[in-house]
């Protein structure tokens, strides 16, 4: 991926949250002014305790100031039941964030919250009013391209971003067979089926980067997710979803 200086259009600045436009086999999906909520729950479908808050994750469905992600981890997996939508990348992520956060545990389910620990849920705090980095998304075929610019006034010209894609499945569902929810039927939405990484840019330059992606079983309902990051605390800046 290339990062390449970009120039801000001030047509942008009057753009809704994840405008939609869908025309010819392609479409877009731009930001606004006010970053969604990034909601991330860990969870594990050999976890009894994780079922209820895969379900509130399921309501946050449809909401524009919200973007959820649920990351199913790996150490559940060695008590009966293997997650088949489980990763060790993501496990090493729930880490990560511990660490960022001064912690040395880790736990299922758990809520993150722009980047913090948040056992508050289902409540979740007013959306961030500071400005944000504006972020386009724009899929031709097979493959999505996000163009990230500082946002006007922000104030953010010094420092480096980084940013991640995710490619997030709806509509899942498991009949667990053994584990802690033998018998039970799980229902899953927000699945995290892929997280790749984008290398941190000058905040002040802006980038564009592309992901290859695939259109998914129609049964699946899937989205593809840009975060933009702070890259030294690892807080999101902005997200945009593209669900086409």
């Amino acid at each position: 991926m290339n990062n390449v200086a970009l120039s801000i259009l001030s047509t942008l600045l009057l753009a809704p949250l994840a405008a939609l436009s869908q025309a010819g086999g392609s479409c877009r999906a731009m930001s606004g002014a006010v970053p969604p909520t990034v909601v991330e729950l860990y969870t594990s479908e050999g976890c009894s305790s994780c079922p209820p808050a895969d379900r509130w994750l399921s309501t946050l469905k449809g909401k524009p100031d919200v973007l959820a992600m649920s990351f199913h981890v790996t150490y559940w997996d060695n008590l009966g039941w293997p997650d088949r939508f489980a990763s060790p990348d993501y496990t090493a992520r729930q880490y990560a964030i511990a660490h960022q956060n001064g912690s040395a545990q880790v736990y299922t389910p758990q809520v993150v919250v722009n980047g913090q620990d948040w056992r508050s849920w289902p409540r979740l705090p007013a959306a961030s009013a500071k400005p944000a980095p504006l972020v386009t998304l724009a899929r031709e075929g097979d493959i999505v391209t996000a163009t990230v610019a500082a946002a006007s006034g922000s104030g953010r010209t010094a420092g480096q971003w980084q940013a991640y894609w995710a490619v997030l499945e709806d509509a899942h569902q498991s009949q667990v067979r053994a584990g802690e929810n033998s018998g039970e039927t799980l229902k899953h939405d927000h699945v995290v089926r892929l997280l790749k990484p984008v290398p941190a840019w000058a905040a002040a330059d802006g980038a564009k980067a592309q992901i290859t992606v695939s259109p998914g079983a129609p049964a699946f309902p899937r989205r593809v997710v840009l975060v933009v990051t702070d890259a030294q605390t690892q807080q999101p800046l902005q997200a945009v979803a593209l669900g086409c």
